[in-house]
């Protein structure tokens, strides 16, 4: 069969389209918690304190997620590695589901005192539960599905609903800061996206229960049993490449969620730009995020995802530089082309990681492998960089906050250095 063929045919569009529906609700969950965390949820569910110590709180909450991920990823990965990819994709997306909806139903600090972060804390932790089970998944049922030369392309869609989710979040978030007054988004109006989440979950599952199992998994199983505890094996097994794969995450998260979480806090908190007027500089930025990974892409399968990811880290390294000449300019020209610039960088060290983990792994542990290295990885990259990034623009600057970024990139391309001979790259 001719791979282009192939490749558009409709199962192949049927699979993608599953891949990338799926993570861009999954992610639209998990940025409308981001975003929230850094608007409002300081003041509604933290005690009186100053400005800054209520964000730095909502922040905390935030990292909860990403130390739920890897205990996710080794649950979601157990199930998908032993009875297939498909029932376990659509046990996260229900687990993440319904965590995010019951957010829009919780008290605040008002109404029942420190129950309220209890609580939201609890509500986080299953949004990243579920998500630890999520990204593992959809990055197998595409890249499992690629024709011969594809594996990049196929793995950038599940990388492609980081932004389309962002998108739709943050659009949302816009619509009704345009419609409502302060006060009725602060009484009410934070909780419509998290009702509205429950017809984006119905979508992505209705789109995974057409889905067939993947071949290499069937494969898998027809030459061996699967394994007894695939996460024990990920360990004793392949040590070297988890532990390089978990280290080349590290770049992609500190870009993003500083980029993201910590611009729109430090924008509208300390520039003191209008909330609706940062958040469409953000959302015009992530479409730069987006042709990057689409450029990956094609990049990684005429190359290597290696060497693109590589190449990626040296792009963030050149970002942290210039995050304290464009973002302490005071032009919000200069940080829209900054936020622009560095999301574009991004997508060279995120839109690669959808082909580049799972070939770290053999299929029967791939999906154990590629969560808890991604999830891991996401601890170290970005479950603090909100708060650190934070703390250290209140004591010292933007300076502190460039060096920080440039620092976690350096941190991923040391890792995939020595990977070369592990993947058999000539």
């Amino acid at each position: 069969m001719d791979q282009r063929a192939s490749a558009g045919g409709p199962s192949s569009r049927r699979v993608l389209t599953a891949s990338l529906v799926g993570t861009a609700v999954e992610f639209y969950d998990f940025y409308i918690y981001a975003t929230a965390a850094s608007l409002v949820f300081g003041p509604l569910f933290f005690p009186k304190a100053s400005a800054s110590a209520q964000l730095l709180s909502s922040y905390a909450t935030f990292a909860v997620a990403f130390f739920a991920r890897p205990l996710g990823a080794a649950f979601f990965g157990h199930f998908g590695d032993r009875i297939g990819r498909k029932s376990t994709l659509v046990a996260s997306l229900m687990t993440m589901g319904g965590s995010t909806l019951l957010i829009a139903f919780l008290p605040t600090y008002a109404m029942v005192g420190w129950l309220a972060p209890a609580l939201l804390c609890l509500m986080r932790f299953g949004q990243g539960f579920g998500l630890g089970g999520e990204w593992g998944g959809a990055a197998l049922l595409a890249v499992e599905n690629a024709p011969p030369g594809y594996r990049a392309r196929f793995g950038m869609f599940p990388q492609l609903g980081a932004p389309v989710g962002f998108i739709a979040a943050n659009g949302l978030f816009l619509i009704l800061g345009l419609f409502l007054t302060p006060d009725q988004f602060r009484d009410w109006g934070w909780r419509l996206p998290f009702l509205l989440s429950a017809i984006l979950v119905g979508l992505g599952l209705w789109v995974r229960l057409k889905l067939t199992e993947t071949p290499a998994f069937k494969a898998a199983l027809e030459h061996a049993p699967p394994a007894k505890v695939p996460l024990g094996e990920v360990l004793t097994r392949f040590p070297l490449r988890t532990l390089g794969g978990t280290f080349a995450v590290v770049a992609c998260f500190a870009t993003f969620y500083i980029a993201t979480a910590f611009a729109i806090g430090y924008g509208v908190g300390t520039l003191g730009y209008p909330r609706e007027i940062f958040l469409g500089v953000e959302l015009g930025a992530i479409l730069f995020m987006a042709a990057g990974i689409i450029a990956a892409g094609y990049w990684a399968d005429a190359s290597s995802p290696r060497r693109v990811l590589m190449a990626g880290c040296l792009m963030v390294v050149a970002a942290g530089v210039l995050l304290p000449l464009m973002m302490g300019a005071g032009s919000l020209l200069l940080v829209a082309a900054f936020l622009s610039l560095t999301l574009f960088f991004m997508g060279f060290v995120y839109g690669p990681l959808g082909a580049f983990l799972p070939d770290l792994f053999p299929a029967r542990v791939r999906y154990t492998g590629a969560s808890m290295a991604f999830n891991i990885g996401g601890i170290l990259g970005g479950g603090l960089a909100p708060m650190i990034a934070q703390a250290l623009a209140d004591r010292g600057g933007l300076v502190p906050v460039g060096i920080y970024l440039g620092g976690a990139a350096l941190v991923s391309f040391l890792a995939l250095w020595p990977l070369r001979q592990q993947l058999g790259e000539e």
